[in-house]
């Protein structure tokens, strides 16, 4: 079961989107360094249907994106949900998911996804928005998956954009 933390709406994570952020604890990845370290704990209320129903009847008008942020320790669950989110708003919310593994489970759908970021936090590299950050945000077409980094617009010393 996901346990939420904690929410919020914001204009970051996902770009060009008004993004309902859904913080989730039970973290197993512990990386040195995070920001939130309180989600390592298992706090918070279950996050499910009448959960998610609630929020969205809520923020559902000021928001085009719902966030999942965390969430590894039951991955399963995160897609599960965010195809729960696809099917009340007809498709009309976009839904992401912010996993700080490398990589997505073997043989994991994507297709309740619209963005999906895979990448530990390693303090040394930055986040998102830093130029050697190891972490990358993904467009999710169809079961593609499109790199969109650069998206948080780096720019290096040369002027050019960093990958």
């Amino acid at each position: 079961m996901l346990r939420l933390a904690s929410y919020d709406i914001v204009f970051q994570e996902i770009p060009g989107e008004v993004t309902l952020a859904l913080n989730i604890s039970g973290c197993p990845n512990r990386c040195p360094g995070c920001h939130s370290p309180h989600l390592w704990e298992n706090i918070g209320e279950a996050l499910d249907e009448t959960m998610i129903q609630y929020l969205l009847d809520t923020y559902g008008n000021a928001v085009t994106c719902v966030c999942f942020m965390g969430g590894d320790a039951d991955p399963q669950e995160v897609g599960r949900l965010a195809g729960y989110i696809k099917s009340i708003s007809s498709g009309s919310l976009r839904t992401g998911w912010y996993s700080g593994k490398a990589a997505l489970p073997a043989g994991y759908s994507v297709e309740n996804f619209d963005y999906i970021k895979l990448g530990p936090y390693i303090e040394r590299l930055g986040g998102l928005d830093s130029p050697g950050t190891n972490q990358r945000l993904y467009k999710v077409n169809q079961r593609d998956m499109v790199n969109i980094t650069l998206s948080f617009g780096r720019i290096g010393k040369s002027g050019s954009e960093l990958s």
